[in-house]
């Protein structure tokens, strides 16, 4: 099953999750944790892993909309991207699908919040391919 909405671009790790972020804001999605799966692991485990972070995006209208509709909907939040060093030297970017996320709460209320999340994490996608050179 498909679960992401996802690219791969060439470009420096850093570079891509800078525009990220960029893109996620651009279509109104704050950025509320930054997990640094590289140095966690370094720390906790000493152990060695690619670079790879976790960001946690929101954008509060749609979470507003999606509780309003169904409180324990929180538990299915934030949108999780994230940006990764694949075997081949290219940078991926993975965006959950709220679609496929947000069906878990098998509400006809939500549907809407889905298809608008997904709509907008989908034109993050293209933006972050179209600024950096798609190697997918």
């Amino acid at each position: 099953m498909e679960y992401t909405i996802q690219t791969t671009v060439d470009g420096a790790f850093d570079d891509v999750t800078d525009a990220t972020i960029a893109a996620l804001e651009a279509e109104g999605f704050g950025v509320l944790c930054d997990i640094d799966v590289q140095a966690v692991f370094a720390e906790k485990l000493d152990a060695e892993f690619d670079q790879y972070r976790i960001l946690g995006a929101c954008n509060p209208d749609l979470a507003y909309d999606g509780l309003d509709a169904e409180i324990e909907l929180g538990t299915l939040l934030p949108c999780n991207v994230v940006v990764y060093e694949t075997e081949t030297g290219e940078i991926g970017v993975s965006l959950m699908d709220p679609r496929i996320v947000l069906g878990l709460a098998d509400d006809d209320r939500i549907d809407a919040v889905a298809r608008e999340a997904t709509d907008r994490l989908e034109r993050v996608v293209k933006t972050i391919a179209a600024d950096h050179a798609s190697a997918a």
